[in-house]
């Protein structure tokens, strides 16, 4: 299909897009679809400001819509970048809009344009400014109607943490531009899941959104994996995240990478938080900078450079040489005792049993996670009427307790807020 959209309420020819077409391949098509099209052979050229402000205006009227899916408030933007037979890559379409500064994010982390790419993988994403970004890479063969195209990849920007679902929804996107080498249906699949969380085609089957249960998304990794690479060390990894700490993970390849560090936050699974989740960090500035103003996370690194940079980590984790170090600054810290000797029997007894499932695996460790917090907890007191129970170093002192124990405590409460101030 090449022309204007069919989907009911919506007519794709009022529908503000952003688009960036490279010479020749895209030109007759754009005049048949009667979508407009801006050629940028070098780079994106900005938008002029009153069209950012009908892409605006149409996804707050799309969000706000009688009927609109929870897809129209999570998912953000769609684009797609081409690398052709002269080996440029480059932006050629967007909807509604993606700024300059991360279109230039999505370039470098496609790494289209890199003189000698690492071995191309069809799937990653990352979090950057709290936003998440999925990316697919698709490699164009001889018969596709992209004739001047080698590799395209399709970006989505979402506020949601989840691979599986955009995943699906990229690869399904993908064979519909492969398919029509235009924008034009593929925007419609776009635009069905926003509106009404699912989309069809006769080549592609079904996707359904609501399929893609979240829970699923934070459970979907394996601690069984961890555990068995590192043993009993990997009380260190569940002592830094239970005391929000930096966790800087490398390894050469970054779908290693990526398979790791989805898994961590489950340690901690009463905050089921997989905000402090960056899988995927350049060791640039931009990136750098925006990683320190959270407190505490999990960054991903495919740069052996992020030893060098103490700056940036509590516990650097070499999945590469199978070690984990702790910064001469988080050593006090990350102290262990007998404590968390119990917590890494349980860890490795739970992993090492064939009958137990991730999920029970991770209960197992809850359920030890929530005794530490009861502990906590019946050490604090409630200082005044409305207050939440906190607790103080010579509360803790006057307990009598191991060394290694008084300091976890200690630092457990001022993760959890409960320490008296």
């Amino acid at each position: 299909m090449h022309g204007t959209g069919t989907i009911p309420g919506v007519s794709l020819a009022a529908v503000p897009l952003c688009l960036s077409v490279p010479p020749v391949h895209r030109a007759e098509q754009a005049a048949s679809s009667g979508v407009g099209v801006r050629e940028a052979p070098a780079q994106t050229r900005p938008r002029p400001r009153q069209e950012d402000g009908l892409c605006e205006a149409y996804s707050s009227d799309m969000a706000a819509a009688p009927g609109a899916s929870e897809d129209a408030q999570l998912l953000l933007n769609v684009g797609l970048i081409e690398k052709d037979t002269n080996g440029e890559a480059l932006w050629v379409w967007c909807y509604p809009y993606i700024s300059a500064e991360f279109r230039e994010l999505l370039l470098r982390k496609c790494r289209l344009r890199e003189d000698k790419p690492r071995p191309l993988y069809s799937f990653l994403y990352g979090q950057y400014k709290r936003l998440w970004f999925y990316i697919m890479l698709t490699h164009v063969a001889g018969a596709s109607v992209l004739h001047q195209v080698t590799h395209f990849c399709l970006a989505l920007v979402a506020k949601d943490y989840n691979p599986e679902k955009y995943a699906a929804f990229s690869r399904t996107l993908s064979r519909v531009y492969i398919k029509n080498g235009s924008p034009v249906p593929m925007v419609e699949s776009y635009i069905s899941v926003l509106t009404k969380g699912v989309c069809q085609s006769e080549e592609n089957g079904t996707f359904v959104s609501r399929d893609y249960d979240q829970l699923k998304a934070y459970t979907s990794g394996s601690i069984r994996d961890v555990v068995s690479q590192f043993g009993m060390e990997t009380v260190i990894l569940y002592t830094a995240l239970m005391l929000k700490k930096r966790i800087a993970v490398f390894h050469p390849k970054l779908e290693v990478v990526q398979e790791f560090t989805r898994v961590l936050p489950a340690l901690v699974w009463h905050r089921q938080d997989w905000s402090i989740l960056h899988p995927y960090v350049h060791l640039i500035q931009e990136e750098t900078e925006d990683l320190k103003t959270c407190p505490g996370y999990i960054a991903g690194f495919h740069n052996s450079d992020v030893s060098n940079r103490p700056d940036l980590y509590d516990v650097y984790v070499n999945l590469a040489e199978s070690s984990i170090s702790v910064s001469q600054s988080a050593k006090e810290a990350l102290t262990l005792g007998k404590l968390h000797k119990e917590i890494g029997q349980v860890m490795v007894q739970a992993t090492e049993d064939p009958d137990k499932s991730e999920s029970q695996v991770i209960k197992d460790i809850s359920v030890k996670t929530r005794e530490i917090l009861s502990i906590l907890s019946s050490l604090a007191e409630v200082t005044r009427d409305g207050d939440w129970p906190a607790i103080s170093l010579e509360q803790l002192k006057q307990r009598r307790l191991p060394p290694a124990t008084e300091n976890f405590l200690f630092q457990l409460a001022a993760a959890e807020q409960m320490l008296l101030t």
